[in-house]
């Protein structure tokens, strides 16, 4: 139940960051919300697809360690701007929002996301020992 919980929670951690982020950007509450939807549920719906093209990756070509973690996260990472970028310009017709949201919303939610977990984790841990 609690690993649901997190999920969950992530997933409002990760929308509150993209209707913020378009909030900022644009100060329209209309668009802060379609990006808060759009851009959360395309990552949804892409990450078992790119998953799967880099399990396949990783069982029929050759290892190299490490490499092939990095060019993953690496891929991943390009992935999300892209769905950012997607997101904002399709709802903006703005180039320049779509690529300040490809370059300042997957490093926001690197750098959130993390926090959130270990809170998460702290908060669960305390109702345990409760």
């Amino acid at each position: 139940m609690a690993a649901a919980a997190k999920k969950l929670s992530q997933a409002g951690t990760h929308m509150g960051i993209a209707f913020s982020l378009m909030y900022v950007m644009t100060g329209s509450v209309a668009f802060g919300g379609l990006a808060a939807v759009l851009e959360p549920v395309i990552n949804v719906v892409l990450l078992p697809h790119h998953e799967r093209a880099w399990h396949w990756a990783r069982t029929r070509l050759p290892r190299a360690g490490l490499t092939w973690l990095a060019a993953e996260k690496v891929s991943q990472t390009l992935m999300h701007a892209a769905v950012a970028f997607g997101v904002i310009y399709g709802a903006t017709g703005s180039l320049a929002f779509g690529g300040l949201a490809a370059i300042l919303e997957p490093v926001i939610n690197v750098l959130l996301l993390p926090l959130h977990d270990r809170m998460f984790d702290r908060h669960v841990l305390r109702i345990k020992a409760a």
